[in-house]
């Protein structure tokens, strides 16, 4: 009789053959690649780290239900020698805890987008004096609704040095529109550059391990486009997602306040790409001008 393939936690609707992945993953990991090389991450010093997440994954998450997870069975699953799969058992793997700095700054930036005291009939972010009198809204106001851990002129500081926020002549604060566009030596970008290609990919991965799509992973697109008019798709789309990432967040921010809280976690994205017969477009060379 045979014996019954394994089945992981995440669950499988057929059996995934390698032949199907290549092409896939392939096209995937060609971006990533060059992020590694253009980076310095050599070549065995990424296999290094495929090795230990392999053994990492396949211990902690394809065990056979009531049963030790062994050296053995991980060799088995990975294809890694038995004595390798021992030394990095319990090496852990690249964890997923959010700075405490990021955490904080996401949540006032968040509450800022969404609170109607913080936002214009359009629902913009209104600019802030740094203290008003009464609870009025106000900076301080803003800060200490999310914390009371940190003094705001503390946050206040820290944002002017990271362009998050400008002064204007009245001595208000506003937020710069790219505020969660982290740029040069933000070390920002290179979490968020986990955290969303990491959800992306595992909803991707949900969706073609399961017998029915669990999440919405949709995309538009068009080929055969002048530069001009991709150019133009582009900044049009990215109006049409802001607007959907602010009424997301405004509708999430005010159901947080009801909820009681829990160990779950949620994550509302929208990626748009363009590019040209020579790979990802640079806008300083781009044909066809403004649209």
């Amino acid at each position: 009789m045979n014996a019954k393939a394994p089945k992981s936690k995440s669950g499988s609707s057929a059996p995934i053959t390698a032949a199907k992945l290549h092409a896939p993953l392939a096209r995937m990991l060609r971006p990533l690649v060059r992020l590694c090389i253009r980076s310095g991450m050599t070549f065995p010093a990424l296999t290094q780290l495929l090795r230990e997440l392999y053994v990492n994954v396949a211990e902690h998450e394809f065990a056979l239900e009531g049963k030790e997870q062994t050296d053995s069975r991980v060799s088995l699953l990975t294809g890694i020698h038995r004595k390798e799969v021992a030394r990095l058992r319990g090496a852990g793997a690249p964890v997923n805890a959010v700075p405490a700095t990021l955490s904080r700054t996401s949540a006032i930036i968040a509450r800022w987008l969404a609170a109607p005291e913080f936002t214009d009939a359009k629902g913009d972010p209104l600019p802030l004096p740094r203290t008003a009198d009464g609870g009025a809204p106000s900076f301080e106001t803003l800060v200490e609704s999310i914390t009371k851990d940190v003094r705001p002129r503390a946050v206040l500081d820290e944002w002017v040095d990271r362009k998050l926020v400008t002064i204007n002549d009245r001595d208000e604060i506003m937020l710069v529109e790219q505020a969660f566009v982290p740029h040069g030596d933000d070390d920002r970008k290179w979490h968020y550059l986990g955290r969303n290609l990491h959800d992306h990919v595992a909803a991707a991965e949900m969706n073609v391990s399961s017998a029915t799509p669990r999440f919405l992973e949709r995309a538009v697109h068009y080929d055969g486009l002048s530069a001009k008019l991709a150019k133009r798709l582009e900044g049009r789309s990215c109006e049409l997602a802001m607007e959907a990432l602010k009424v997301a967040n405004r509708e999430a921010n005010r159901a947080l306040a009801k909820d009681k809280g829990g160990d779950y976690r949620w994550n509302f994205g929208i990626y748009i790409y363009r590019e040209g017969p020579d790979g990802p477009v640079d806008d300083d060379s781009d044909e066809g001008g403004a649209a």
